[in-house]
């Protein structure tokens, strides 16, 4: 059972005891009449063979109350999306729209190009971008008043986890604009190294530096503020810009930082554990792993901090990694402790290369921020692509339309 401590500026929803999942399924199955929920699911070609997608759209199948699916499928070529076009064809129900992205199909690379030819980006391939197309297309569609994401590699998916992750957005006795998922990572042994090792450090290291910023304080009140979950207000999707590289969740939650109330955040705990897979370390190549996502997040911190004001000089960034790096081995052997009592497996090599791996993470997105603070442009957001094009909206929705006749109903 989770304890039931609030901290920071925006409320925790706790997991207290066993999930009533029917009841809230229940209430959401009301609720949606009005608000209707359309869920994304960014998904790699490979995903379609493991496991948790079986286990994901097996789950979906008895879920009620979303009204709208859509696929944003990664990098895919012709052969790809007709498998995938046949493989979630299943998720179609009656009073349920179910759409599948092609990013590489001949139609969305003509949108691609079209956001170019204006001067725009949306990013290189990636999770950013597709996720951002499929926001654009439930946007596109002024159906959905939630949108909801969530990964296609969680091996310990369940009803009450997109339950709960809608709930606070979906309820309007909650009304919350933004919910954010967190949970446990535990097997034998820890996970979430990037969380634990990087993350909560850096924010604690930060804060001692530069004070109890607001934007600071805000980070450090998520308990994983790189979960892949969340859901949103459909009017989020619009006005909030994000970044195509792996600071995608701590840029995002910046946004929201950005264009909402904190009474309007909120985080719940979606399960008592959660799996799915793991990155390799890649302590050599900065260009793989868990080594480039540290130096993408980091670089995305420091860039929102510069947006916010604050003066980061070559010297800061000497203090910080030295600051960073106490604090790192300090809740290391926090970590350490905490397994101990747990019988778990705790390895103190691994950790500590993990730490060394970051902090060589923290002085490189330093460097790279200190002679391109701007750096590469967000993703724009969309009120920006449908102004500057009138039109944008309903070719993508008739684009999508037509690459998915056939395979569902359009």
């Amino acid at each position: 059972m989770s304890d039931f401590l609030q901290s920071g500026p925006i409320s925790t929803l706790h997991l207290l005891g066993e999930c009533e999942v029917a009841g809230i399924e229940s209430q959401l199955q009301e609720a949606t009449k009005l608000r209707p929920v359309a869920l994304v699911l960014p998904c790699l070609v490979s995903e379609m063979d493991g496991p948790a997608l079986a286990m994901i759209m097996n789950t979906l199948d008895s879920v009620t109350y979303v009204s709208e699916i859509v696929i944003t499928l990664g990098p895919a070529d012709a052969a790809d999306f007709a498998r995938a076009r046949e493989y979630f064809n299943p998720l179609q129900k009656e009073g349920r729209v179910v759409r599948i992205i092609w990013n590489d199909g001949e139609r969305m690379q003509s949108l691609y190009d079209q956001i170019t030819e204006i001067g725009l980006s949306a990013g290189p391939h990636g999770k950013g971008r597709s996720a951002w197309m499929a926001y654009g297309y439930v946007v596109s569609r002024r159906d959905a008043y939630v949108i909801a994401l969530h990964d296609c590699d969680i091996l310990t998916y369940s009803r009450s986890l997109l339950a709960r992750l809608v709930y606070p957005t979906v309820m309007p006795n909650l009304d919350y604009e933004f919910c954010k998922g967190y949970y446990s990572r535990i097997t034998d042994r820890m996970h979430g190294r990037v969380t634990r090792l990087l993350v909560t450090p850096l924010i604690h290291a930060l804060i001692a530096i530069l004070g109890e910023l607001p934007l600071l304080q805000y980070y450090r009140a998520f308990r994983y503020p790189l979960s892949g979950e969340f859901s949103m207000i459909a009017d989020l999707a619009r006005v909030n810009r994000i970044p195509a590289d792996w600071g995608l969740e701590v840029g995002v939650l910046a946004e929201v930082f950005r264009n909402c109330s904190m009474s309007r955040i909120c985080q719940v705990e979606l399960c008592g554990n959660y799996e799915h897979k793991h990155q390799d370390l890649s302590k050599e190549d900065p260009e793989k792993g868990l080594n480039k996502m540290a130096i993408d997040i980091c670089k995305t911190i420091f860039r929102v901090l510069y947006s916010s004001g604050v003066v980061l000089t070559a010297g800061f960034f000497n203090t910080l990694q030295a600051t960073y790096l106490k604090e790192a081995q300090d809740v290391m052997a926090i970590y350490h402790d905490d397994a101990r009592i747990n019988g778990l497996v705790y390895d103190r090599h691994d950790e500590a290369t993990a730490v060394e791996t970051f902090t060589q993470a923290v002085q490189t997105a330093g460097a790279i921020i200190s002679e391109n603070p701007l750096g590469p442009p967000q993703i724009p957001n969309w009120n920006r692509i449908f102004s500057a094009v009138p039109d944008f909206a309903e070719k993508l929705r008739t684009y999508v339309d037509e690459d998915n006749r056939g395979a569902f109903d359009v």
